[in-house]
């Protein structure tokens, strides 16, 4: 048997304060609340065709062995492919929002090479925006 992988369906991210880190994720990145399941202590943000689930530390369905949350160890990153790319209007509107900024580059992810930008959440997790694939900008000029 060969597996087959489409897509990411979603990502999980620990949060000590879940209400902040959905209203970061909505308010600042574009995402929209698809689905609280407060009992659980999960809220799932929508992202495009992906989903982001933040788990409240503590909660019924956090695991001890994850480890300590808010330290920013739990994941690497998060990488959003973003449809359009203009890295001077996404810093100021993530500066204007209290983001910590990361380093800017071309990276290479799904689509190929394109421009990329890194920041953090309020939990100290990082974030990359992908921007569209080199060969997709330069067919579009």
């Amino acid at each position: 048997m060969k597996i087959h992988i489409r897509e990411i369906d979603h990502v999980v991210i620990r949060a000590t304060h879940v209400e902040t880190l959905a209203r970061f994720y909505c308010d600042v990145l574009g995402c929209s609340v698809e689905k609280e399941q407060r009992e659980l202590g999960l809220t799932q943000l929508r992202a495009g065709r992906s989903l982001i689930d933040l788990l409240q530390v503590g909660a019924k369905l956090d695991r001890a062995e994850n480890g300590e949350a808010g330290t920013g160890r739990n994941m690497d990153h998060l990488c959003l492919r973003v449809e359009s790319f203009d890295a001077d209007a996404l810093k100021a509107h993530l500066s204007a929002h209290g983001a910590r900024l990361g380093e800017q580059g071309v990276r290479y992810g799904a689509d190929g090479f394109g421009p990329s930008l890194y920041l953090f959440d309020p939990e100290g997790n990082m974030v990359e925006l992908k921007g569209p694939p080199e060969a997709a900008r330069l067919t579009s000029l």
